[in-house]
C-alpha cells in the first residue's frame, strides 16, 4: 500500500478502501488478468446439454462480430467453420470425450464479418469425469494463431526459395564437374581426369596383382578432313570415333571397374582397359579399328558418308617391371607410331 501511494503520490487510509475481495472473486479478477495479457479467450460447455456456458467473446470481438450476431453464433460455432476444418474438430472434441486422449487440441478457420478465413485454437479438457468417465464440464480456451500461420507460411515460402536455390546450386556444381572432368565436344573424360584416372588404376593394378591395358586411338589424317571439309567435319568426326568407342565398350564390365574413355588431345583417345590382359585389349582395339572404317563419318553439313580409319597403339602395365602410368601411356604411344608407321588404320600393341 505505501507503494502503490508513493508510486500515485496519494495516500490511502484504511476507511477509504472499499469491502476485502473474497478468495474467489480474487481468483477470477487474476484469471482475468492473466487471460487478457496472454491473448486468451475461456469458454466453458456444458456436455449434458451442450449449452455454452460462457466464453469466445473476445473471439467474436476479433471476428468482427456485434453482439447480436454473437447471440446466432455462440451454439453453433460450426456454422462459422471453414468447411475443410470441421470434420477433424468434430473428431479431436469426440476422442477427448470418449476418454481416447487426455485433452482437447484442434486448429481451425473461421470465416470473420468480412468473409475472410481467420485461425484460431482451442485447447480443453473435461474437469468433471465421474467413475464411469463421463464429464459434464468441457473447460479450455481460444486463441488466435494468425500470426503463427503467417509466420509459417512465410518460412515455409523461404524454405521452398532456398530448395529451389540448393538445387539450382547443386546443378551448377554437377556443370562444373563436369567442365572440370569431361570434355566439351565428346562428353568423354578430358585428360586431366583421365590422368587422375589412369594413376588410381595403375595403383589397384599394382596393388591387386591385376593387368592393366590402355589403348591410344588417332584418327588417320585428320588434318586432310578439315582441309577437305572443314573444321565443323573434323568435329563430326571427332564425335563419331568417340561414339564408336563407347559403343564397344559399353558392354565391357571387369571384375573390378568399366573401361574408360577420354579424349586425350585433338582427335586423339585414350582408353582405360582394368583387369584386361594385352590379349584381350588387342582384340577389342581391332574390333574398334574395322567398325570405324567400315561405317566412316556422317557429315550432315554435305549429307554425305565420309571415309575415317584410326590407328591404335595398345599397351599393357607389366606386372614384373612394376611400370607406372608414363610408362604405359609411352608404350601406347610407341604402339601407335608402329601402327602409323607401317600403313594405318591398324592396331599394333607393346607390353611394358
Amino acid at each position: 500500500l505505501r507503494a502503490v501511494s508513493f508510486l500515485c503520490g496519494v495516500t490511502f487510509g484504511m476507511p477509504a478502501m472499499q469491502k476485502l475481495l473474497t478468495k474467489q472473486e480474487l481468483f477470477e479478477r487474476r484469471l482475468e488478468i492473466a487471460l487478457e495479457a496472454s491473448g486468451l479467450d475461456l469458454w466453458e460447455n456444458d456436455l449434458s446439454t451442450g449449452e455454452v456456458i460462457f466464453g469466445l467473446s473476445k473471439v467474436f470481438d476479433q471476428l468482427g462480430y456485434a453482439q447480436q450476431d454473437t447471440a446466432a453464433y455462440i451454439d453453433d460455432i460450426f456454422a462459422l467453420m471453414h468447411p475443410d476444418d470441421i470434420a477433424t474438430v468434430k473428431l479431436a472434441v469426440e476422442r477427448h470425450i470418449e476418454g481416447q486422449t487426455s485433452r482437447y487440441y484442434s486448429e481451425f478457420r473461421l470465416r470473420n464479418q468480412a468473409g475472410e478465413w481467420v485461425w484460431f485454437a482451442n485447447y480443453g479438457k473435461i474437469v468433471d469425469r465421474d467413475e464411469h468417465n463421463r464429464g459434464h464440464r468441457f473447460t479450455g480456451v481460444c486463441f488466435n494463431l494468425e500470426e503463427q500461420v503467417r509466420y509459417k507460411e512465410e518460412l515455409n515460402a523461404l524454405n521452398a526459395r532456398l530448395a529451389a536455390q540448393n538445387e539450382q546450386l547443386e546443378q551448377m556444381n554437377k556443370e562444373l564437374h563436369r567442365l572440370a572432368n569431361y570434355d566439351a565436344l565428346t562428353n568423354t573424360v578430358n585428360r586431366r581426369r583421365l590422368m587422375e584416372l589412369g594413376q588410381e588404376a595403375v595403383e589397384h593394378a599394382q596393388r591387386s596383382n591385376l593387368p592393366l591395358a590402355l589403348m591410344l586411338i588417332d584418327i588417320d589424317f585428320f588434318k586432310l578432313i578439315n582441309d577437305t571439309w572443314g573444321h565443323l567435319a573434323g568435329d563430326q568426326a571427332i564425335k563419331a570415333v568417340a561414339r564408336h568407342c563407347e559403343e564397344k565398350l559399353k558392354d565391357l564390365v571387369t571384375e573390378d571397374q568399366t573401361a574408360t574413355l577420354g579424349r586425350f588431345g585433338g582427335e586423339e583417345f585414350t582408353v582405360l582397359l582394368p583387369s584386361l590382359t594385352l590379349a584381350d585389349a588387342n582384340t577389342l582395339a581391332n574390333q574398334i579399328c574395322s567398325s570405324i572404317a567400315q561405317q566412316g563419318v556422317w557429315l550432315p553439313e554435305v549429307d554425305q558418308v565420309v571415309p575415317v580409319t584410326v590407328s591404335i597403339g595398345v599397351a599393357e602395365l607389366s606386372r614384373i617391371k612394376r611400370g607406372g602410368l608414363s610408362e604405359l601411356i609411352e608404350a601406347a604411344d610407341r604402339a601407335l607410331y608402329e601402327a602409323k608407321r607401317s600403313g594405318r588404320n591398324k592396331v599394333c600393341a607393346l607390353k611394358v
